[in-house]
């Protein structure tokens, strides 16, 4: 992939990891207030945000290497 792709893969996951964030705070509100709770669909959002993080970790790596001074 050429820095263009990656930085713009990098917003995409960004985006994607933010609006998870915003769907758990939601289900977690709605499971604080009626006892339908979907535990099971928050702790799959949860997953699917740390795979996010980390994928932006390694893209952020990639674009930005350690230089070691």
């Amino acid at each position: 992939m050429t820095e263009e792709e990656l930085r713009k893969t990098l917003e995409l996951l960004k985006t994607e990891h933010r609006d998870l964030d915003a769907a758990i705070a939601a289900l977690t509100e709605a499971a604080r207030t009626s006892a339908a709770g979907d535990q099971l669909q928050i702790a799959r959002l949860k997953k699917r945000k740390l795979r996010l993080r980390d994928q932006i970790a390694i893209i952020e790596d990639t674009l930005l290497p350690d230089i070691i001074a």
